[in-house]
């Protein structure tokens, strides 16, 4: 495990999380490097047999070190914005293998995309066509596209992520895509090269991810058969990991029914998985700075906050509370909120644990190494936090902490 107790104190790898905070402070995310490295080797290890690729998803966690160890491994990248396709070059990941996502490309970005020489534009309605269309004549190229289609298939994830549906502000209708390629084909500055879907996030059952691409790759067919011959099937991401009580199927459940429900068709696999690739490999480790009971509740107030950790005030998602040093066995322990310091009765980290806290001493929020760091923020002007490498016993500071200066560095006070 990449985080486990010995004799009593918690350890990242090799290295007890106590270390960790007396030399880089808190709040801190800790990484394991360990456990990318066997998460993305279950993804490669699972579509071995077949032309391929395992395309992370940077949204996740889009630190210059987690995306450089990635690329070292063989990975793809599913990006959403410029930003991220610049992260990816400046990580030494090639562009040929970048995937291009998400609903509103801005002008500025589909240019900087055909010049870097993505492998796919992965378009999301027919005025974006038209838009990339425009640029790659400007530029003289012809552009990689695919569609996102939403298979209308229920994920049975939460209504926030769920994102497959006809309902979805995501892809195109089903029932559209066939007119859409036509129309692709037909254009000079445009080469149909994939096919793509995202049913949803937080996906626990492999049966909906099956049933898409059974969908998809009847699709897939259907524009063969008009002359339409496609190169990859990008099934999505999704893949749950558990941050309570889950029993998500492995990684491998869910290629090896994509797999059969795809059969004999060749084209390349993609793959974009983010989460279950990065968040069981990281926490955000936090101090206590006060122990405050009260009369309808107990709290823990710490330093770390909403503005760290978005996802369960945004989500009231659930996330693993661990002592980095576990109590005596006589010590009492009550049930409190862990709450930060941030101006808003939304800021808390977790609810109704049982804890036996003091002042000073540290915390560890579970599977935070997706949709952590890269959600935060710097509300009520608090520096983010510093991020952390671990490999065995040692660790690399990997993102430093920022100043309060740096918060206002961009900012002028104008004179009256």
């Amino acid at each position: 495990m990449a985080f486990a107790y010995r004799d009593g104190a918690l350890y990242a790898e090799g290295l007890a999380l106590q270390e960790i905070a007396q030399r880089f402070g808190t709040p801190c995310y800790v990484y394991s490097r360990a456990a990318i490295e066997r998460a993305f080797g279950e993804f490669r290890a699972a579509l071995a047999h077949r032309p391929s690729l395992v395309a992370y998803s940077v949204k996740a966690n889009s630190n210059l070190a987690v995306l450089a160890l990635l690329a070292r491994l063989g990975a793809g990248f599913d990006i959403v914005s410029g930003g991220e396709l610049a992260r990816v070059l400046a990580a030494g990941g090639a562009a040929g293998t970048v995937l291009f996502s998400g609903v509103g490309k801005r002008e500025a970005e589909i240019e900087q995309a055909l010049r870097a020489g993505v492998l796919c534009l992965n378009l999301e309605s027919e005025a974006e066509l038209e838009r990339v269309d425009r640029i790659a004549a400007q530029l003289g190229v012809r552009a990689p596209v695919a569609f996102r289609v939403n298979p209308e298939v229920d994920p049975r994830t939460h209504p926030y992520v769920a994102t497959g549906l006809r309902e979805s502000k995501f892809g195109v209708a089903y029932a559209d895509a066939p007119r859409l390629y036509r129309e692709a084909a037909r254009r000079a500055h445009v080469r149909p090269v994939g096919i793509g879907c995202h049913i949803g996030s937080q996906l626990l059952d492999p049966a909906p991810y099956a049933e898409a691409a059974a969908k998809i790759g009847g699709l897939a067919d259907a524009l063969a058969a008009e002359g339409i011959a496609l190169s990859h099937i990008d099934l999505g991401g999704g893949f749950a990991i558990r941050y309570r009580d889950e029993r998500p199927a492995p990684p491998g459940e869910f290629l090896a029914r994509a797999l059969a429900a795809l059969g004999e068709r060749r084209q390349m696999l993609i793959v974009d998985p983010g989460r279950a690739i990065v968040g069981p490999a990281g926490v955000l480790l936090t101090r206590i700075e006060y122990v405050k009971p009260g009369g309808a509740r107990n709290f823990v107030v710490v330093d770390a906050a909403m503005n760290d950790l978005l996802r369960p005030a945004l989500y009231d998602a659930w996330h693993e509370v661990l002592p980095v040093r576990q109590p005596d066995a006589q010590v009492r322990e009550e049930i409190y909120d862990v709450v930060g310091p941030v101006c808003e009765n939304a800021d808390f980290l977790a609810r109704g644990r049982r804890l036996a806290p003091r002042a000073g001493e540290l915390l560890a929020v579970m599977n935070a190494g997706a949709y952590g760091m890269a959600m935060s923020s710097n509300y009520n002007s608090r520096p983010r936090a510093a991020e952390v490498m671990v490999s065995g016993a040692e660790a690399q500071l990997v993102r430093r902490r920022e100043t309060v200066e740096e918060l206002f560095a961009h900012e002028r006070a104008i004179a009256d």
